[in-house]
Parts: C-alpha cells; sequence; structure tokens
C-alpha cells in the first residue's frame, strides 16, 4: 500500500503512453527550425498550454525548469540583491529555505511569519512585516508534510494594500497543491508559482515556474535562449510531454479526487483514531484532502516508517527531501507542539488509486504495528496533545 504520494505520485498511465509515442517517432532538439524541430516545438507548446490551463495562467508565462527545486530557487535567486528584504514563513520547502539561506549571505535580509498550531499563517501577519525594502513575499499554497491549506489570496491582497504605490511580487510554491487545489493564479493576482510534474503523475525531473507578464528575474542558468531566455538548456521534451497530460488530466479531474480523497482521509482518521490510541492529528480538518499527518507519543516516527515498510505500507515522517535526517521535521517543529509529538509524527498520504479496503488495510497495518512498537518500548506516559493539535 502506497501512502506516500505526496513524495512522488505514480506515472499515470496516459502520461507514460504519451512519452513512449514520442520515444517511438524519435526526438529533434524544440529549438532546431527544421521540420523535425518544428514538431517537437509543437508537442512541447501544447504541454505548456496545459500547464497554463492547470492554474490559470497564460501560455507564455509558463517556464519549464528540472523541478519544483529549481523553480522554488529561481523565484528566490532571481530576485536577490544586497538590501534586498523578503518575507516567508517557518514551514516551506527545503528548496526554498536553503535558497534564502544563500541569499542572506549575499546580503539579503529575510523575516518569517509566525505559523499557527494548524500550520496556518495569517495575512496580517505576512503583511505586517512587509516594509520599504521588501521585494518578494512567498508563501506555499500548501504544505505536504502536513497538508495546511494557506489563505494565498488573502495574503496577497494584505501586502498589495501594505505596499501600495509599488509592486512587491508575490510567489507561492503550489507543488503540492496542484491537482488538489483549485488555482487561478491571474484570479489571486500572484506574481509568481512553483509546479512539479511527478506530483501530478508526469515523470520526475521537471517542473515549472509561471512568471506573470512584466515581471523580471534575473535567470540562474545561462546559455542558449530556451524558454525565452529564462532558463537556458534545451528542453526535457519527454518530461514536459507528459507533464501536459498529467496537468490535463489532473485539471478534468480535480473535483471529483478531492471530494473522494477527503472522505477517505477521514475514514482513515477515524480508523487510526479508534485503534490506535493515544495519537495526535497534526492536519487540519480543511488542508490538503489527500493528506493526513499524525502522531503517536511515545514512539518515533522514523522507527515507524521502516517497520510500516516491512509490514508492505510505504508511509514517511517527513519531506521526502529531508529523508534520512535525524531530527523532526522543522515543519512539525515550528507548530509548537511538544518534542516528543513532533519525534512520533507520521504522513500518509495518497492518490486516487486508495481504495476504500486499501484504506481499512492500511489503518489495520499502522495499528499493529504502533501496537507492537509500544509493546516494545520502555514503559512511559505518552505527552498529551498541544498547541491546538487534537488528541484522540
Amino acid at each position: 500500500m502506497y501512502l506516500d504520494h505526496n513524495a512522488g505520485g505514480r506515472v499515470r498511465a496516459e502520461a507514460a503512453s504519451a512519452v513512449s509515442e514520442l520515444l517511438r517517432e524519435g526526438l529533434a532538439n524544440p529549438t532546431s527550425v527544421h521540420a523535425a524541430g518544428r514538431a517537437a516545438r509543437a508537442r512541447l507548446e501544447a504541454a505548456r498550454d496545459e500547464v497554463a490551463a492547470l492554474v490559470g495562467a497564460r501560455s507564455d508565462e509558463v517556464v519549464f525548469t528540472s523541478g519544483g527545486t529549481e523553480a522554488n530557487n529561481l523565484a528566490v535567486l532571481g530576485i536577490a540583491d544586497p538590501g534586498v528584504h523578503v518575507v516567508a514563513t517557518p514551514i516551506e520547502h527545503a528548496s526554498l529555505l536553503r535558497a534564502l539561506e544563500r541569499a542572506q549571505a549575499a546580503g539579503m535580509s529575510v523575516d518569517f511569519a509566525p505559523v499557527r498550531a494548524t500550520g496556518r499563517v495569517s495575512a496580517a501577519a505576512v503583511a505586517g512585516l512587509v516594509g520599504a525594502s521588501t521585494r518578494l513575499v512567498s508563501v506555499g499554497w500548501a504544505n505536504g508534510e502536513i497538508g495546511t491549506v494557506q489563505p494565498i489570496a488573502e495574503i496577497v491582497a494584505a501586502v498589495r494594500a501594505r505596499s501600495l504605490g509599488r509592486r512587491v511580487l508575490c510567489h507561492s510554491d503550489a507543488v503540492q497543491a496542484a491537482g488538489l487545489c483549485a488555482i487561478d493564479i491571474a484570479a489571486v493576482d500572484l506574481d509568481l508559482l512553483s509546479l512539479s510534474a511527478h506530483k501530478l503523475g508526469g515523470l520526475p525531473g521537471v517542473g515549472a515556474i509561471v512568471v506573470r507578464r512584466g515581471t523580471v528575474l534575473a535567470p540562474q542558468l545561462l546559455g542558449g535562449p530556451q524558454e525565452r531566455e529564462r532558463r537556458a538548456g534545451t528542453e526535457n521534451l519527454p518530461g514536459i510531454v507528459a507533464f501536459g497530460v498529467a496537468a490535463r488530466l489532473a485539471r478534468a479531474e480535480r473535483e471529483g479526487f478531492a471530494r473522494l480523497a477527503a472522505a477517505r482521509r477521514e475514514a482513515l482518521w477515524r480508523m487510526l483514531a479508534e485503534t490506535a490510541q493515544p495519537i495526535v492529528r497534526l492536519s487540519p480538518d480543511d488542508g490538503l484532502p489527500n493528506t493526513l499527518a499524525v502522531s503517536f507519543p511515545g514512539l518515533r516516527g522514523d522507527a515507524l516508517v521502516i517497520a510500516l515498510d516491512l509490514a508492505g505500507v510505504a508511509t514517511s515522517s517527513g519531506s521526502a527531501c529531508a529523508a534520512g535526517a535525524a531530527e523532526p521535521s522543522h515543519v512539525v517543529r515550528a507548530l509548537a507542539t511538544s518534542e516528543e509529538i513532533a519525534r512520533g509524527a507520521l504522513r500518509l498520504s495518497f492518490g486516487s488509486d486508495l481504495t476504500a479496503e486499501g484504506a481499512r488495510s492500511a489503518a489495520a497495518a499502522i495499528a499493529e504495528t504502533v501496537r507492537r512498537a509500544r509493546a516494545a518500548a520502555p514503559e512511559r506516559r505518552p505527552a498529551s496533545a498541544s498547541g491546538g493539535s487534537r488528541a484522540a
């Protein structure tokens, strides 16, 4: 049973089929002017149209990258200059936080808006940090570890009201939100948006940053004229074609899948709450419909991941980008939970292939694994839920 979808969804059959067809036909460079190159360009632009449609963007605003990490890096480093100020949150993806660290070393300053116990940040808290030197505000649309969905429209509106007379760039990492949340970059008035194909059922190694018209970013990869000179290098045509297919299907299926996933998530929570006491729910009720983050106080989430893998259930204790780290996730720690709850965190995330029977089997396997782990652990009194988390 695969409950680690937020680390990477399985490649959709339709996307794989499109790539196979492309490879059978043979690859040409989309920048070439001969017939084969023009045909490759047509496929690339068709995929660009689909990715743009997924998030309410214009096609010429989509810049293909090697993934969400590169997109987040470009959003930060593309505006990084000494004296520039950025506002973000402490629960952003590591690719954004590490880019901010590099920018700070080059003389840029950063302020982090605090998050509540549910992981949500208030628009007022973000806007209150905007000052005369602020050039960028970056708040992730949805958190891939605990599932919290941020009030992006309210945040952008508050930032615009605070910075009248000048344009503060607003960026959102929507890697986990795309395909699960309704996204319209124009309606929300965002300037920059990060996406990744493999979260949608495309191939790993390809993503995009949406750059609204009039927004200037300094390219970080230099060379050829690809992507309208915003990102040099021959485009990953197979990955981009698969990205387009996955984006089209995600847009068509989003509402239906979101309803089904939310029902599966709540059923999974009820079963765990009944059979795996004590347990703390870290995910909010109105978060990503496919994501359930919980904690088993007194146990270690990383040890549970290994034990569950042996039981045939794939889970995680945080972002895949931090896998192998001995310390609890920076996201869970930011929720102001106790250290014991932070160490016992486990993330369950799934795709459309999780059936009702699969959810029951997964809950039973998790409950049994937790029971055995508690039986083998030294007797101790687990910490109670804190900071707004809910204990069952």
